[in-house]
């Protein structure tokens, strides 16, 4: 599952997805209160992104998960838009799909980067859309080249972004 990133927020929207996958998530995010209690509870994927074995780490750790039948969901671009914008996808979760022989499937998320404000802790009058795109079949996973299948996800989350913008 690759979903774009604006907001911690991003992070308990997830959930709301009826599907049964585990995040990759940095090790500062496992250190926040509660919240890092959750992710460690829930089998999240931990990872230091200092580390040069952290790419090692999240194919390792991704292909067990998928193998007991789980998703992994990993932010492609690496970090938070500060934007609201999707920016350029690190290969991560498209060397995992490859390596794992999984289809991909993209989600988009809009709004959870207006949930919380200065001044105010939660804008409980904000609209989240999340939507989930049709996904990257195994078969074009596993035989197109990599920065190919990350071209045509990134161009496809892009535009979906444009389009719920656009009628919101």
């Amino acid at each position: 599952i690759t979903i774009n990133h604006t907001s911690m927020v991003d992070i308990p929207m997830g959930y709301l997805i009826p599907l049964n996958f585990r995040w990759v998530s940095k090790r500062e995010v496992f250190r926040i209160p509660f919240f890092g209690q959750m992710l460690t509870l829930h089998g999240d994927i931990c990872i230091d992104r200092s580390s040069s074995g952290a790419m090692s780490k999240v194919i390792e750790d991704g292909k067990k998960w998928i193998g007991r039948g789980a998703s992994v969901a990993i932010f492609p671009e690496g970090t938070r838009s500060k934007d609201g914008e999707i920016h350029n996808f690190k290969a991560g979760a498209f060397i995992l799909a490859k390596d794992a022989e999984v289809p991909i499937l993209p989600i988009v998320l809009e709004g959870t980067n207006r949930v919380v404000r200065k001044g105010i802790f939660m804008n409980w009058s904000n609209r989240i859309t999340i939507k989930v795109l049709p996904p990257v079949s195994k078969q074009d996973v596993v035989e197109r080249p990599i920065k190919e299948v990350m071209a045509e996800v990134h161009d496809n989350m892009v535009n979906a972004l444009a389009e719920i913008r656009k009628n919101s």
